[in-house]
């Protein structure tokens, strides 16, 4: 099939990535296997072959029933033709925590991240395809110019770990920009369990929209200098330079 731009569609074609994805993931029958964006099912057939069983999300009409054809004599596949930015994990992962795998579309990657921290409480790791520069901002550390939202939030929740390299021939078509495999693990116990989201998200959204100015200024709507000082904060810092650790400490400071 052709690949479709308004679904961000990029099929993975090098046997080679997909042998080394597949022995990274480890799937064993054990496993609550969930694949996002199957796609043309480069990665579900051996998925299923090793996991026997499968649930896969996918929102393209066209690619099911070839999806469901070729995977007849593999194993137990369950297709969602939805969404996944809309579908309700929360079903998939009732009995059992789940371990979500996917080539992600990189136009709604961020988003779908997002979506599916909801349900770190029930997901043993996750294995995403991703544009590498997603990925270099989710694992960057403090004191980095790609260090902002998206590193802070996952990392609240997550460990992130990037493990392959992959490069735009891999795909068709070939994307323009670079792609790694990156494994999310949800901590056991919750690493930060106490911090109120909601006003660590609505802080950290501040500091890194206007990540040019002191945190004394991008943080003046919602906190004061003695809140920043009480978290031993220099208000004199940026954005950048507080570690997820003290962006914790102001939220659960500034919550009454």
């Amino acid at each position: 099939m052709k690949p479709r731009k308004r679904f961000g569609q990029n099929f993975l074609t090098n046997q080679q990535i997909i042998d080394d994805i597949i022995a990274l993931i480890q799937p064993t029958p054990d496993d609550n296997l969930i694949e996002i964006g199957p796609g043309q099912g480069a990665l579900t057939d051996p998925l299923l072959r090793a996991a026997k069983k499968l649930h896969v999300v996918e929102l393209d009409r066209d690619l099911i029933s070839p999806l469901k054809a070729q995977c007849t004599l593999t194993g137990d596949l369950t297709v969602h033709q939805a969404d996944a930015l809309k579908f309700d994990f929360a079903a998939l992962l009732a009995n059992q925590p789940g371990r979500l795998v996917g080539n992600l579309p990189y136009n709604i990657s961020s988003q779908l991240l997002f979506h599916l921290l909801r349900y770190q409480e029930r997901i043993t790791d996750m294995h995403f395809m991703l544009q590498k520069e997603v990925v270099d901002r989710m694992a960057a550390g403090p004191n980095s110019k790609v260090y902002g939202r998206l590193s802070v939030m996952i990392q609240v929740h997550c460990r992130v770990e990037p493990l392959l390299f992959v490069p735009p021939s891999a795909f068709y078509p070939a994307p323009k920009v670079d792609s790694m495999i990156v494994r999310l693990t949800p901590y056991r116990p919750a690493r930060y369990p106490d911090v109120p989201l909601e006003t660590l998200d609505k802080i950290v959204r501040l500091a890194f929209q206007q990540r040019r100015k002191t945190l004394r200024n991008s943080l003046s709507a919602i906190c004061d200098e003695a809140a920043l000082l009480a978290c031993d904060i220099d208000p004199q810092h940026r954005a950048e330079n507080l570690s997820v650790a003290q962006y914790c400490a102001l939220a659960q400071h500034l919550t009454p």
